[in-house]
């Protein structure tokens, strides 16, 4: 049974590796991510380049990585270890993409997609206070910070509190991978997506 599980874990790395919005942005739009906007594969940046509607493709797909192979995970051996794992596994592969050279995204969409099997309610919950801060505030990157930072405490005060951990660990890498992003809300220079859609 250890060999599956790692053949699993090593599966969920790869469809996490999956760089979902730099192949639509590509193949529809004829736009490289990599290369315009904030230089992000992930939703916003496609969203900014090539239209709402292929941010949301995008974001629909980066979900989808990570509460697939969970969702299976969690039918498969409902171990928490294994299920751990997994859910790791697919957020490092959006983070650290082995089809890109082991860059990627910010691993906000991808974290969504690995609880959305696990934790509906905490999810939603720490979803509804990320669109109600960049609504209030119109930095996504703020409401990104903000969501993985209340998820670990709503998990706490559910029944799914056997996550909280995980949470901790992606709220340090989502953190980690906005450090940018922080200075930048810091020193009052982050590019706003009101303003943004103003302009266009």
């Amino acid at each position: 049974m250890i060999f599956f599980e790692i053949f699993w874990v090593a599966l969920s790395y790869v469809a996490g590796s999956i760089p979902f919005g730099l192949v639509l942005a590509k193949h529809f739009c004829g736009v490289d991510p990599r290369e315009g906007g904030s230089k992000s594969i992930g939703a916003t940046n496609v969203s900014r380049l090539c239209g709402f509607h292929w941010g949301v493709m995008t974001l629909i797909c980066d979900v989808l990585k990570g509460a697939v192979p969970v969702w299976v995970a969690m039918l498969l051996e409902f171990s928490p270890l294994f299920v751990t794992l997994t859910a790791l596994a697919c957020v490092a592969g959006h983070v650290f993409s082995c089809f890109l050279g082991f860059k990627g995204g910010k691993a906000v969409a991808t974290t969504i997609g690995v609880f959305l099997p696990l934790a509906f309610g905490p999810l939603i919950g720490a979803c509804a206070i990320c669109l109600l801060v960049i609504w209030r505030s119109g930095f996504v990157s703020l409401g990104s910070l903000c969501l993985v930072a209340a998820l670990p405490v709503l998990l706490m005060m559910s029944e799914a509190a056997i996550w909280a951990p995980l949470a901790l660990i992606l709220m340090a890498l989502v953190a980690w991978r906005h450090r940018e992003n922080i200075s930048r809300l810091l020193a009052g220079t982050e590019k706003s997506w009101q303003k943004s859609k103003h302009k266009e």
